[in-house]
């Protein structure tokens, strides 16, 4: 990426284990995109992403930060946690490989779409993770290209 500077940018805290304002980042992401007029295809991407990447922090993590950087081509979220890191990341992009403790299944999260569903809708996908410190997960979405 360029030196361009970002039109916007959204930086939000993730409480690890907050179920009851889980999803409130990906919901104002969304008011946001709208907001500057993007095709619906492509905010639904972003926003299913999102999503996905949030609960992650919140089903795993202690506690994270979600940045959200909207360029006039594409869309950069970052998403960085303290936690348990991921053991086997290839293993956790397998479509439902999950590491959700029976409680948070109990509660319908946890199944193991997460990391699969994040690589399917975005055009870039970049995992960084250390077991017992933490996880980056980097995603790009090209406006003008499908992933």
């Amino acid at each position: 990426m360029s030196g361009e500077q970002p039109f916007i940018e959204i930086k939000r805290s993730i409480a690890g284990g907050d179920f009851a304002i889980a999803g409130n980042i990906s919901s104002e992401t969304k008011t946001i995109l709208q907001q500057t007029g993007l095709p619906p295809v492509f905010i639904r991407r972003v926003v299913i992403a999102c999503y996905e990447a949030e609960m992650n922090v919140v089903i795993h993590a202690y506690r994270g930060t979600f940045t959200t950087q909207i360029y006039s081509d594409r869309i950069l979220v970052v998403v960085d946690d303290e936690g348990p890191g991921i053991p086997d990341v290839s293993l956790a992009f397998q479509e439902g490989y999950s590491t959700a403790p029976p409680h948070i299944r109990e509660m319908g999260f946890g199944a193991g779409y997460g990391l699969s569903n994040m690589k399917k809708c975005s055009n870039q996908i970049a995992v960084d993770t250390r077991v017992g410190e933490g996880t980056r997960v980097t995603m790009v979405f090209y406006l003008n290209s499908s992933p």
